[in-house]
């Protein structure tokens, strides 16, 4: 099963909006490259505070996946 093309434009979206973040809290004048592991550690934070704390959403919701 492959995600569809709206699940993997959410994913983009929440990827890219992980990355603006903290080029946007950045105190410092360097460039932050793009690194997914941040990405993903970051986004296992805030998917855990809208999933399980606030029970806003579900995971796949969130950020879609498949499972295998």
């Amino acid at each position: 099963m492959n995600l569809t093309d709206v699940q993997l434009e959410r994913q983009d979206f929440v990827d890219n909006a992980i990355h603006e973040l903290l080029r946007i809290v950045n105190p410092s004048d360097k460039e932050i490259p793009w690194n997914i592991e941040a990405i993903g550690s970051i986004r296992d934070t805030i998917q855990y505070w809208l999933v399980e704390y606030y029970n806003l959403t579900d995971e796949s919701t969130f950020y879609p996946f498949v499972t295998e």
